[in-house]
């Protein structure tokens, strides 16, 4: 259980320190083109998801994630507590990795957002990302496990740039977000609002790929 935890928690913290950092780094060089901003963000989140689910995968499963722990929950794959530990681990990790990109970055490490995220456009974008990223997952799993870091990086990747909200898909990743005042941030006032979309979203997968079953079955 403590390399499960430890894998949990350092991926997390690169994920979210690679979601916050490339968005810095971003508005650093692109001299306010989003779309560019936008791009380089996408490019290093979708590469670094690709690199964390392939190193930590072994160890953990590699959720990262509260909505794909609480999903595996659902399934019995993983028991309560390890799923309880699993989801304090990411929060705190996503946390921790937010303070690091703020750190490498020379800001301020503790900020608070102000960047708005509410509606109904990007709450209905949050629930359609969470239901692709565990139709992912769960698909890969049933049907090519070896696929998945590559699956998950490129669903993201296509996430960022189809879906209103920039698919956070995640609720770890949506609470540390809003510690961070960069381009990547949201601000606290909408978290439980994309939280929630989030966790609908996760569990209409999960309920779709309980109806289909295995498709050799009729």
């Amino acid at each position: 259980m403590k390399k499960k935890l430890t894998a949990e928690f350092i991926g997390t913290l690169m994920l979210l320190a690679t979601v916050v950092g490339s968005g810095i780094m971003g508005e650093t060089l692109a001299n306010g083109n989003d779309a560019i901003t936008l791009w380089g963000n996408t490019a290093a989140t979708g590469a670094i998801l690709f690199v964390l689910i392939t190193v930590f995968g072994p160890y953990s499963g590699a959720h990262f994630n509260p909505a794909v722990t609480l999903v595996f929950l659902a399934k019995g794959d993983i028991g309560r507590k390890q799923a309880a530990a699993y989801l304090v681990v990411q929060i705190l990790g996503a946390v921790a990795g937010v303070f690091l990109a703020h750190l490498m970055f020379d800001t301020s490490i503790v900020q608070s957002s102000t960047h708005a995220r509410t509606g109904t456009g990007q709450w209905v974008s949050e629930g359609v990302a969470t239901f692709g990223l565990l139709l992912t997952i769960l698909g890969c799993l049933k049907h090519k496990p070896a696929a998945i870091p590559a699956a998950v990086g490129l669903y993201i990747t296509a996430g960022y740039w189809f879906t209103a909200s920039t698919s956070f898909a995640n609720p770890a990743v949506t609470i540390a977000r809003s510690f961070t005042d960069t381009f990547s941030g949201i601000a606290p006032a909408d978290v439980l609002g994309f939280i929630a979309l989030q966790l609908v979203g996760a569990f209409l997968a999960f309920a779709l790929f309980q109806f289909m079953g295995d498709p050799e079955e009729e």
